[in-house]
């Protein structure tokens, strides 16, 4: 009864009345059969008998440091979701013929958690994660769920972590909702049992001593994805094929990959992040940010959705122009021939915005242009700014989710 009143509480702040019905509205749109329903009034809360502390913020590595519990949910195709839990992080234990092991039943998100001024507890858009974490469900055949349940349960789970969110500006509680298949067995078929679970590690800012512009080498001899592939969604498997390019193009001293695609060249991400460039036309001082268009081969970044509405509402229309559409890597090359390239910035969960200064592609040097004596051009600036405010709840925003206590 205890845990059944917390999760009320905890919905009425973590959870905007606009969002109520985004399980059911989401499905409409694209199709996804209804989920199962989750009982929210089994969870089972275990604490931990062996409490770790939060290690001082300098010391904290990326996804190395991890909270005392974990949230799982298992499922099977007889009774569908079974009871929620949350127990001290463990290891799991899967049988070596898994199906998530073998044939790459998986998809994954990441979000963060963040303490404001006043101690209370925010996520950043939580409600995008998850709907788009049900395309990636269901494009595998893995189970859907109810976001608005699934929501509840991550806005317990984050209140029970919550002296592992460090409160300083720039850390954060990064959360990593992952669904896997766990049927035993070989054979390629869609999987009758199935794990949910989430793990929470505390993070520092992603460029502690400020911005650090990265070079890039633009990639035509690797591809990211595809028209008709899983592009667009969050899955392990588009991750690891990437891997080698990377190092190969840091063995010629580049941070990331800009991946192309086609004859044409077309821009598609950076690395595991969307990107977004600057132009200006000389002829009309205008200027345009320019980010892929959603046709199923990019990823639908929550981040990247957020840029693109805050520049749309803030930018003046006078002076630019918000486009998603492709541009090749021959219309960046001309563009900084003719002085029209302005800026470039790759985003995501992980950095928000990470500045470009330079573009290798096969023997020319494409330089963007940083503000002087800064890594980083002036409207990434702004939109990291605009981000922060927003994640932080030094201003009021929807996006921003208080989990009360």
């Amino acid at each position: 009864m205890a845990a059944r009143a917390a999760l009320s509480s905890t919905l009425k702040a973590a959870v905007p009345s606009a969002t109520r019905n985004l399980a059911t509205s989401t499905a409409a749109v694209s199709g996804l059969a209804p989920p199962s329903p989750i009982d929210i009034s089994k969870l089972k809360i275990t604490k931990t008998t062996t409490p770790k502390k939060l290690p001082p913020p300098e010391e904290l590595i990326f996804g190395q440091t991890f909270t005392d519990h974990m949230l799982t949910i298992e499922w099977n195709d007889k009774d569908g979701w079974l009871a929620p839990e949350i127990t001290p992080f463990h290891n799991l234990s899967l049988d070596p013929s898994a199906i998530v092991l073998h044939y790459a039943f998986e998809c994954f998100e990441g979000l963060k958690a963040y303490v404001d001024k006043d101690d209370k507890i925010r996520i950043f858009r939580p409600d995008r994660n998850m709907i788009r974490m049900n395309k990636s469900a269901d494009r595998i055949c893995l189970p859907t769920f109810d976001t608005e349940t699934m929501l509840k349960l991550i806005s317990d789970f984050v209140k029970l972590e919550k002296d592992f969110i460090p409160k300083k500006k720039g850390y954060s509680l990064y959360l990593r909702p992952t669904l896997i298949g766990t049927q035993a067995g070989l054979g390629v078929h869609i999987p009758t049992k199935a794990l949910f679970y989430v793990i929470a590690s505390p993070v520092g800012p992603y460029y502690p001593t400020g911005f650090k512009a990265v070079r890039l080498e633009a990639t035509d001899y690797a591809t990211r994805a595809w028209p008709g592939g899983t592009g667009d969604k969050k899955l392990g498997a588009n991750y690891a094929p990437c891997v080698k390019p990377q190092r190969e193009a840091a063995e010629r001293g580049y941070q990331q990959n800009l991946w192309l695609f086609g004859p044409e060249g077309k821009v598609t991400e950076v690395g595991t992040m969307n990107v977004f460039f600057v132009f200006e036309d000389k002829a009309t001082g205008k200027k345009e940010l320019v980010t892929a268009p959603l046709d199923g081969t990019i990823l639908e970044g929550v981040t990247r959705e957020s840029i693109l509405q805050l520049a749309r509402e803030r930018l003046d229309p006078k002076e630019w122009i918000v486009s998603e559409r492709y541009c090749t890597i021959h219309e960046i090359i001309e563009r900084e021939a003719k002085g029209e390239l302005v800026e470039a910035f790759g985003s995501g969960t992980a950095a928000v915005v990470s500045p470009i200064k330079e573009i290798g592609f096969h023997d020319k040097n494409i330089n963007v242009p940083l503000q002087p004596g800064k890594q980083t051009g002036p409207l990434t600036e702004q939109v990291a700014e605009w981000i922060s405010q927003i994640q932080y709840g030094e201003i009021e925003h929807p996006w921003s989710f208080v989990i009360s206590e």
